[in-house]
């Protein structure tokens, strides 16, 4: 039986230091975290004593090279490595800065780049020496002075020449950078009461107590998965079982093994993860999982779709799963991570918005209406705690909204993060917002838009992505939505919808992925009119449901959109893909423009007999479209680590050569010394005529809407001997 105490007003806890030394202290033979390799066997554990000993380690080499205060970077390639770098950092007063490893060289990850010379760190902590690649980036971006520490080389009792740290609450802990989708990555200033403060929210909102188990798999430099699945066991005393992104994505039904097999009570991720299980696993699969102990399975992150509530309660209810287990959350970094949210006897709480005037876009100060033909059901994010305050307020006027009328959420409380590291004039926009006339705040302004109904927030977009067309407001991701259930072959969560100024007026722009079964270079021209039927079908449903024009219908080839590493879509780097001529186009139109397909270039003709239609060209435009340059410019005669792939990047690609070509790649292949035609040339030698994988599509589900009873009967766009 857990011995875990529960921490309240009560207990002497000022930092994240204290809430390890009273888990060391009190569950010292505990298993902390589990391990699973492969997401599948138990590869190895942490109890808490390990992890105290091992973080007291770190923290004493930290000590011994003066780095209190300064900052380090953590690299660590393993969940067991990273946990005990980042408690290291903490237990020497140091602030950490969470990123991936991706082992880069001077022509490395601008993302990465632009993080080191901003965090400035001191200290490099890996676990091994680190490769030469990486040591030239950071030394490049950090100055000569960087000092590195391999956290497996220490001494085994370095624990005893530890000396607590003189750390308070209002200290730094670690520096979460933003994912910088529409800027630079910003670091946000987390500090130990933030923190705590945080996970108190969490462990409330989520029941989290003795006898709770959490299952996770996001990645541990995002705060999702650092807060909620490392932070939050740690605090509340519960064990965690750990997997890799990267065995998740493989194979989606690893995450709900796990939760089956170790009768998990908390999980969760963003909605596309639930839709990536739907997709992904087979009915025969599920025979075999038992997910009646599953009471929060929470969806934040990105927008919760009540169709996908729907769906994967329906899909896995013989499985023991309960619909009133999902748990929507809204939060961001800069509030730590967790703002609204929690477990509801009523279940997932839903409103018919965009109707009978609950829609005004910012109250009073602004009442341009959100454009929408019928009303829709949005998923509440629950109710915000009462100690901390959730304004809506127009971001015009910067007056308070009326009720149920939609404006940017404000927040203020004690999760609310210290501000931006080193950006004193954009902490004091974003952290220090006032309302006039009132003695409230300061406040954190979101630049999301939702509103509060019945105290349940309401989540309706985000302020920067919000189209103005014809001086009508539309939120990108109804479109979105709209546009991928015109068909089944159209990749859900993977569209943008985005607007371009053509002759001084502002026009909608569609961006969609397509599963194709034909390669592009087997396109004839039958094969065209489908996608030319399908591009107006997708036109017909956007004025039905929206009554607005498309200027431009792009459909790309799967796997190509661009997206944050959390898997959000990337409008802005859509909208500068689509006006620079970047995008895997299958089919475009254009108003006043002929269709025209684009397809990709032969880059290496040594390499273009493996596969359908060449795996030189399938990689040099991957790596085109990815990391932002020239296929041109790509030389497959340098390394994958020449082109800056991030560990995540390096995961999908693999995952991608896989699906495609069934050719597998060792992910560490992408950080090594050989080229890229070599890293080919090895994967494929067992494999004469690699083939891409077609998998099965699912019959649709969705309702007809105005555009397919249309075009009911019609062969472009039936599912059927065709591309489609």
């Amino acid at each position: 039986m857990s011995k875990a105490t529960t921490i309240s007003n009560e207990v002497a806890i000022a930092t994240m230091v204290d809430v390890l030394r009273l888990r060391a202290e009190t569950q010292r033979d505990e298993i902390a975290y589990r391990f699973l390799a492969d997401g599948e066997e138990e590869r190895s554990t942490l109890t808490y004593g390990e992890l105290y000993n091992r973080a007291r380690q770190v923290a004493a080499e930290l000590q011994k090279q003066s780095a209190a205060g300064e900052r380090a970077l953590l690299l660590n390639s393993s969940e067991a490595d990273y946990i005990v770098a980042f408690f290291g950092c903490l237990c020497a007063g140091v602030i950490a800065v969470p990123i991936y490893a991706p082992r880069l060289n001077k022509k490395g990850n601008a993302r990465v780049e632009s993080v080191v010379a901003d965090a400035q760190p001191s200290v490099v902590l890996t676990a091994g020496p680190g490769s030469p690649a990486v040591r030239d980036m950071i030394t490049a971006s950090a100055g000569e002075h960087v000092r590195w520490i391999d956290t497996n080389a220490l001494p085994v009792n370095g624990d005893q020449l530890w000396t607590p740290p003189a750390v308070s609450g209002t200290d730094i802990a670690f520096l979460q950078y933003t994912s910088g989708s529409t800027a630079a990555p910003k670091g946000v200033m987390v500090s130990h009461a933030n923190i705590l403060h945080n996970e108190r929210m969490i462990r409330n909102a989520f029941d989290t107590k003795p006898g709770s188990v959490i299952v996770g798999w996001l990645p541990l430099f995002h705060d999702m998965g650092l807060i909620g699945n490392v932070l939050q066991p740690l605090y509340a005393g519960v064990p965690c079982i750990l997997m890799s992104p990267v065995a998740f994505l493989q194979r989606p039904l690893r995450w709900l093994q796990a939760i089956s097999r170790y009768q998990a009570t908390t999980s969760g991720g963003p909605n596309f993860a639930y839709e990536l299980c739907m997709r992904k696993i087979r009915p025969e699969y599920r025979s075999g999982l038992d997910l009646s102990s599953w009471r929060v399975a929470f969806n934040g992150a990105e927008p919760v779709r009540l169709e996908t509530v729907n769906r994967f309660a329906a899909q896995f209810a013989d499985c023991g799963f309960r619909r009133e287990a999902f748990v929507p959350c809204y939060g961001l970094a800069e509030a730590t991570l967790f703002v609204s949210g929690g477990l509801d006897p009523n279940g997932v709480t839903t409103v018919n918005h965009g109707v009978n005037g609950n829609s005004n876009n910012g109250g009073s100060g602004n009442g341009a209406k959100i454009s929408q033909k019928q009303g829709k059901l949005l998923v509440a994010c629950g109710r915000p705690p009462v100690e901390q305050a959730v304004r809506i307020v127009s971001p015009d006027s910067l007056r308070p909204c009326s009720a149920g009328d939609v404006g940017e959420i404000w927040i203020s409380g004690p999760s609310v993060a210290q501000g931006y590291w080193r950006k004193a004039k954009e902490t004091e926009e974003t952290f220090n917002a006032r309302i006039p006339g009132l003695d409230e705040g300061p406040f954190l302004r979101t630049g999301d838009l939702g509103f509060l109904k019945d105290d349940h927030l309401f989540i309706t977009g985000r302020l920067k992505d919000l189209l103005i067309i014809r001086g009508q407001n539309y939120y990108p991701q109804d479109i979105e939505l709209t546009v991928e259930q015109s068909h089944p072959v159209l990749q859900p969560g993977s569209g943008a919808a985005f607007s371009v100024e053509i002759e001084g007026e502002e026009r909608l722009v569609i961006v969609q992925e397509v599963a194709v079964r034909k390669d592009p270079e087997s396109i004839v021209q039958s094969d065209l009119d489908e996608l030319d039927a399908l591009i107006k079908l997708i036109a017909r449903n956007i004025v039905a449901g929206h009554e607005l024009q498309a200027f431009a219908i792009v459909l790309i080839r799967k796997g190509t959109i661009p997206k944050t590493s959390s898997g959000k879509i990337q409008r802005h780097a859509c909208r500068d893909a689509f006006l620079n001529r970047e995008l895997y186009v299958l089919r475009e139109w254009q108003e006043r423009k002929q269709l025209e397909p684009v397809l990709p270039k032969p880059s290496n003709p040594e390499l273009d007999g493996h596969g359908p239609y060449g795996l030189a060209s399938w990689v040099a435009q991957e790596i085109s479209r990815t990391q932002g340059i020239d296929q041109e410019r790509v030389d497959l005669n340098q390394p994958f680590a020449a082109y800056g792939l991030d560990s995540l990047a390096a995961i999908e690609f693999a995952h991608k050569l896989q699906a495609e070509f069934q050719v597998e790649v060792d992910v560490a292949e992408f950080f090594g010394d050989s080229t890229i035609t070599e890293v080919i040339r090895r994967a494929t030698k067992n494999t004469k005529s690699p083939v891409r994988k077609v998998e099965k599509e699912q019959p649709a589900t969705y309702p007809l809407s105005y555009g397919q009873r249309a075009l009911s009967g019609s062969a472009g766009c039936r599912q059927s001997r065709g591309l489609l």
